[in-house]
């Protein structure tokens, strides 16, 4: 859910490791909440939980996309 250069980093729940970066995520708005959502670079899905600054940093950057809800 932190951001490591640029890139957005979750919780992998099937390999159990922090911080893995996310490849192609989409952030969306979903009850309020604004959700990451991508790949891992082994095709596991992944989503991180954060909050509106950050995700429009990241949006702003370039380092995410814009989902639906926006």
């Amino acid at each position: 859910m932190a951001a490591q250069s640029g890139g957005i980093t979750a919780y992998s729940v099937k390999t159990k490791t922090k911080n893995v970066p996310m490849i192609d995520p989409v952030i969306d708005i979903k009850s309020g909440r604004y959700i990451a959502t991508g790949k891992d670079a082994d095709g596991n899905k992944m989503a991180a939980i954060m909050g509106k600054a950050t995700a429009e940093g990241h949006i702003a950057s370039g380092a995410a996309k814009k989902g639906s809800g926006w």
